[in-house]
């Protein structure tokens, strides 16, 4: 033993130890004890050296190995006899109150034994090893931790002492030392609280994190210490583990510290309750470790996770239709809130032209407004212009220039210098930042090189300004949504070139035969169908005799326009050799065979001759054609169906129908019956009992089919052919196509 009383002898030495316990700590331990011990008034550990504090390592160890507490007064009588002193020495209390301490040490160690006695009873702590006497005769090695405290009488000084089996005591401390080892070198942040949440031990991990020492932290509570993270709910957190008793794992601590105060970092924590042998807290454990890299991986990762959501989500909301300013609609409503507070869509004001629509930007830009989210109750979207609207822009303009350059622009904080640059142009960027707009993307809608109009996008509040990834997302979101309005834009083109084709190949101002009354009516499918392949005709054969005939490429678009016209030719060359119905389709098949691109075509041909009252009908897969009797009686004619024309090798019908003066034959294409979800047979009942009744203006008839039974929007073209046969009194008909309703 070293010796800190020289005038001590060699053996009995101070031995001052290295404190294991934070002494805050073992404060609690000797309050603990205090109220055991009733009156017995101690030193204030914090305030009484090292001495002092190595007796309180003494009272930290009592949750570890056994310890006796003996108290006696200034001479050396036992006056109290507690913890584990019967059974380190086998003595009961009544054997030992009133009798000597030194009478319970081995004679060759009394001496030595006085004098520590004397030294505590004299104001000093003393530490020291003795052999001791067991009472079965037995003898013990006891490591003896001595400090004084207030004499009972209020005079002087009665000694406390802690002892415990010495090679039990050496071999704690050993245990201490390692764990204090791993306390200091752990990579780990590590932290002990009191009770009143207040740092009393960190180790250098911690230090390191905090960029504070360890003499900061100490005493003081983590809100006092890290006012830049979130200290409050750290606390929070803590006094749950110290009334609950469950330990909180993974709380995230998130802030800047003095070590990094310039970036926000976040951390791990876990806390657990330190208590004592009957489970009263003593304080809390705090593990801290830095998952900055780690929390931004995790962010990265699920950002990535929703901008995959989102294009997921995007290809099947945004295209729905082939129309352009719904699909503009559908990228802004995608958009906003999920990646924007405000979304626009502009294309450019004519995206039907055939050519480059970039040519026409070089003198500025002309963009219609296609989609904007929110549509309305936002101050900010609000001021912007509303839906359908053209927007004019000189070429020098931001906007315009955003167009011409085909680049994605990212402009992360709108400023005043950024405001200044559009300010020549508009005021609406000025007032936008007035109203809290922070942030801005403008994507081009670009598809098959052309660049069709831009997405506008903006952030305001409080959330993050746009970066990279936000631009990378709205690019993605902003070329599907490019795609869908160049497909629409080529769905019309072709569907106008297909209409004016096919319109150009109908007849206009069809010249029945004398005796004979038509009225036509013809419907284009609507703009979100394409064109179909109906086309009629009629021809005189001779006077009061004259062919009617209709027909149906299958098909759609520029192609069946094409064919449609090559048969309507056809036909009106066979017409005039003055076959009979079933000849003309037989030729009508095998001409349809020959072409280049060959489809299938229904067809129905009829020759009326007023004088003989007679009709001559032949179908070829068309719908059957209705009769209309002077009386008001209406009925279907029973025709055989033969085959569509371009199969080949079948054999067609001619029948021949009696026809009273004045009758009506009506044909029509099949987009006047069919319909979605309705049965043919049930419209083919309602098309009769609408025809039943007379009928003086054949161009009133047609009207009324068109409205009664075209869905809207019509979904195929409709054609309807209506002739009164051997009227002497009929007036020309009208020769133009009937007013055609909106589909």
């Amino acid at each position: 033993m070293t010796v800190a009383d020289r005038s001590l002898p060699a053996r009995l030495r101070h031995e001052p130890l290295t404190l294991q316990t934070p002494v805050p700590l073992l404060t609690n331990l000797f309050i603990m004890e205090r109220q055991q011990l009733g009156a017995l008034v101690m030193p204030d550990p914090m305030q009484a050296g090292e001495q002092t504090a190595a007796v309180g390592q003494a009272a930290a160890w009592w949750n570890l190995l056994p310890v006796a507490l003996i108290v006696s007064d200034g001479t050396g009588g036992i006056r109290r006899w507690a913890k584990a002193a019967p059974e380190l020495l086998g003595y009961d209390t009544g054997e030992v109150i009133g009798r000597d301490i030194t009478d319970l040490v081995l004679p060759d160690h009394r001496r030595e034994a006085r004098a520590v006695h004397d030294a505590v009873a004299a104001g000093r702590s003393v530490t020291g090893q003795f052999r001791m006497r067991h009472k079965n005769g037995s003898t013990i090695g006891m490591e003896v931790w001595g400090c004084p405290v207030a004499a009972q009488g209020g005079e002087g000084w009665d000694v406390l002492l802690l002892a415990a089996d010495a090679r039990e005591a050496r071999q704690a401390r050993e245990v201490g030392g390692l764990l204090d080892a791993l306390f200091a070198r752990s990579p780990v942040g590590l932290a002990i609280f009191d009770t009143e949440l207040r740092f009393q031990q960190v180790n250098r991990a911690l230090e390191a994190m905090n960029g504070l020492p360890a003499a900061a932290h100490i005493g003081h509570r983590p809100s006092e210490v890290l006012p830049g993270v979130n200290s409050e709910q750290m606390e929070a957190a803590m006094r749950r583990v110290l009334v609950t008793g469950d330990p909180v794992v993974n709380f995230r601590r998130i802030g800047r510290t003095p070590a990094s105060p310039d970036h926000e970092r976040v951390w791990s924590c876990s806390y657990f309750r330190l208590e004592d042998a009957g489970g009263e807290p003593l304080g809390i454990n705090a593990s801290i470790i830095d998952v900055t890299t780690q929390e931004k991986s995790e962010r990265e990762a699920a950002a990535g996770r929703q901008r995959l959501a989102l294009l997921n989500e995007a290809t099947l909301r945004i295209g729905t239709t082939l129309d352009a300013a719904r699909t503009g609609q559908e990228l802004a409503d995608i958009a906003v809130p999920r990646l924007a507070d405000i979304a626009t869509v502009d294309a450019l004001a004519d995206l039907t032209e055939a050519t480059e629509p970039m040519t026409s930007l070089w003198g500025g830009a002309a963009l219609r407004r296609l989609g904007k989210a929110p549509a309305r109750g936002h101050a900010a979207a609000d001021i912007l212009t509303p839906v359908g609207r053209t927007l004019h822009f000189p070429a020098g303009a931001p906007y315009a220039q955003a167009v011409i350059d085909r680049r994605p622009f990212l402009l992360r904080r709108i400023d005043s210098r950024a405001v200044a640059q559009a300010a020549p142009y508009s005021s609406i960027p000025e007032r936008l930042r007035s109203l809290g707009v922070t942030s801005m993307m403008m994507v081009p809608l670009t598809a098959r090189g052309l660049v069709l109009g831009v997405a506008t996008f903006l952030r305001d509040g409080d959330r993050p300004a746009f970066d990279a990834a936000d631009l990378a997302l709205a690019s993605d979101l902003a070329a599907h949504a490019a795609v869908c309005i160049d497909n629409a834009r080529l769905y019309h083109r072709e569907h106008d070139v297909a209409l004016t084709l096919k319109r150009s190949m109908l007849p206009s101002f069809p010249k029945p035969p004398a005796g004979i009354e038509i009225a036509h009516c013809y419907r284009p499918a609507s703009d979100v169908h394409e064109v179909g392949g109906d086309w009629f005709d009629v021809a005189t054969l001779a006077p009061g005799k004259g062919a009617l005939v209709i027909g149906d490429v299958m098909g759609h678009g520029i192609q069946a326009a094409a064919i449609m016209g090559q048969m309507r030719t056809t036909v009106r060359a066979f017409t005039h050799l003055d076959l009979p119905p079933d000849q003309l389709l037989h030729h009508l098949d095998d001409a349809l065979q020959e072409l280049d691109s060959p489809l299938l075509a229904t067809c129905l041909y009829g020759i009326c001759d007023c004088t003989a009252c007679r009709c001559w009908l032949g179908r070829a897969g068309h719908p059957p054609p209705a009769l209309v009797t002077p009386d008001g009686s209406a009925r279907l004619l029973d025709l055989p169906a033969g085959a569509p024309l371009g199969i080949g090798g079948i054999r067609f019908t001619t029948t021949e129908v009696a026809l009273e003066p004045g009758s009506i034959v009506v044909f029509y294409t099949d987009g006047l019956i069919e319909t979605r979800g309705i049965d043919l047979d049930q419209r083919l009942d309602e098309l009769i009992r609408l025809l039943t009744g007379a009928h003086n203006d054949l161009n009133q008839l047609c009207d009324t089919l068109m409205d009664r039974f075209a869905p809207s929007p019509a979904e195929d073209d409709i054609t309807i052919l209506a002739a009164r046969i051997g009227t002497p009194t009929a007036s020309p008909g009208r020769t133009a196509d009937a007013p055609q309703r909106d589909p």
